[in-house]
């Protein structure tokens, strides 16, 4: 998120961060109540990041009654995060709608880990004719691969090495489509297999799809996005290339 700030602070005359923790993208089981926050410790980075205004508003203040008016984004919602994770998307789609309408920005910086969330957004944003340009940046990973993410605070050492699985199943995805391999079939079967070498790790999908319409491929040949997701113990981990 700092390296958001980093690039919206170069290209605009004033920056807005919000960290709100959005209950309406929450599912009834998930992990709400133990999401990670920092109230003071995300301030001072944002600072230090050169933000200008701060937005951080309960969840009373976004939702002062029983949430009735929400976007839903269909064709793409319901696929991927959102079959395993039904509403998520329409509780993204509403909150970041809010948003823009609240603070009104020209453009709005979001990271490519969430790739299904940067397709629901862009869609909206095409959909209801906002205006504002949605600048999608890369993943930004550890040294070893690993995405950064939230969720990953939840790993204990053993599972934090796990973890590095599911870059390397991207990376050698990457490298067999690379190679002439123009079966998705087996991509996702080299992929499948280096994830189920690490014990411990249950696979939620391997897909390898159109990066706009995220609808399987049958060929490769074109422009092509590659997602995993596990469950690594308690903790869920997405990824892409």
């Amino acid at each position: 998120h700092l390296s958001l700030m980093g690039r919206a602070r170069q290209g605009n005359d004033i920056v807005v961060a919000s960290i709100f923790v959005n209950p309406t993208q929450f599912g009834p089981k998930e992990d709400l109540d133990r999401y990670p926050r920092d109230a003071e410790g995300d301030r001072k980075k944002c600072e230090s990041a050169g933000v200008d205004v701060l937005f951080m508003p309960e969840a009373k203040e976004m939702y002062p009654d029983k949430p009735s008016v929400f976007v839903c984004v269909e064709g793409i919602s319901d696929i991927l995060e959102g079959a395993i994770r039904p509403g998520h998307f329409r509780g993204v789609a509403t909150v970041v709608a809010k948003l823009f309408s609240i603070v009104k920005p020209h453009a709005a910086y979001f990271g490519q880990k969430d790739f299904q969330q940067c397709a629901v957004i862009g869609r909206m944003v095409m959909g209801l004719n906002l205006d504002v340009e949605v600048i999608v940046l890369p993943t930004m990973r550890e040294a070893d691969g690993l995405a950064m993410s939230s969720r990953n605070s939840y790993l204990d050492p053993e599972q934090r090495q796990k973890a590095v699985c599911l870059f390397r199943a991207l990376a050698a995805g990457e490298e067999l489509i690379k190679s002439g391999v123009r079966e998705p079939d087996k991509v996702k079967q080299k992929m499948r297999a280096i994830l189920g070498q690490e014990k411990g790790v249950e696979i939620d999908y391997v897909e390898v799809a159109d990066p706009d319409r995220l609808a399987p491929l049958e060929k490769l040949g074109g422009r092509t996005v590659l997602l995993v997701a596990v469950r690594l113990g308690s903790t869920r981990l997405i990824d892409n290339l």
